[in-house]
């Protein structure tokens, strides 16, 4: 099986921003500074008798080390280099989101759906955005704002009903964990589709849809 970076035939060497050897703070900088994309820090994880445990405190947390500190996540999120570096700097261990529904939506799927819709829109040639590949088997295609609105009813015209589809559109009021953001000891977040300057411009939510209904449909 071809290896997560490999799924994209053609995808550019170069990492934007680079994943190996950056700091969070590093990599958090380069995603508002290149990819001028919102970014707020989350929980973090720290050893507690020797398992590593989500800084909330909740031994039973869904997402150990990677989501929101506070209720108010939203108005923290910050396109500013310099205020990320600033925040990261206080917590350098805190995990990376990215709020949707400001410059990008983000199309959530199961990862079996997610890699058989890779394959599928390789073949068809389309142009991706970046993918997300998370330690809780689920994949983000990131496509462009407006999403959460549409999909339901692009769905529908495909011949599914929405509810039938492990297919989610997140938009405003949500995020995505960013790599190298680790879940637990469940692993790191990783890119299927690394960001690259090929993929700076994001397709619509209709470009992608068909695939990931169908193979969302298939992976039922």
């Amino acid at each position: 099986m071809l290896g997560v970076e490999e799924t994209i035939a053609g995808t550019e060497a170069a990492q934007i921003p680079k994943q190996r050897g950056e700091s969070l703070l590093e990599t958090a900088v380069r995603y508002a500074e290149e990819r001028h994309w919102d970014v707020f820090p989350g929980t973090w994880l720290e050893p507690v008798e020797g398992v590593q445990r989500c800084s909330c405190g909740d031994v039973a947390c869904a997402a150990p080390g990677a989501h929101p500190t506070r209720d108010d996540w939203a108005t923290q999120a910050t396109g500013s280099a310099t205020v990320a570096r600033r925040m990261w700097s206080k917590q350098p261990a805190a995990s990376i989101l990215l709020p949707t529904g400001r410059t990008f939506d983000a199309i959530s799927v199961a990862e079996t759906a997610g890699f058989l819709a890779l394959a599928r829109m390789e073949r068809m040639e389309l142009t991706l955005g970046p993918v997300t590949l998370t330690p809780d088997r689920r994949m983000q295609f990131f496509v462009l704002p407006g999403a959460s609105v549409k999909v339901p009813d692009l769905v529908r015209k495909l011949g599914w009903a929405p509810s039938s589809l492990d297919l989610v559109a997140l938009g405003e009021g949500a995020y995505v964990a960013a790599p190298p953001t680790r879940f637990g000891s469940s692993g790191a977040v990783q890119w299927a589709c690394r960001p690259t300057p090929a993929n700076r411009w994001l397709p619509d939510a209709e470009e992608l849809i068909s695939p990931l209904a169908y193979a969302c449909g298939r992976d039922r």
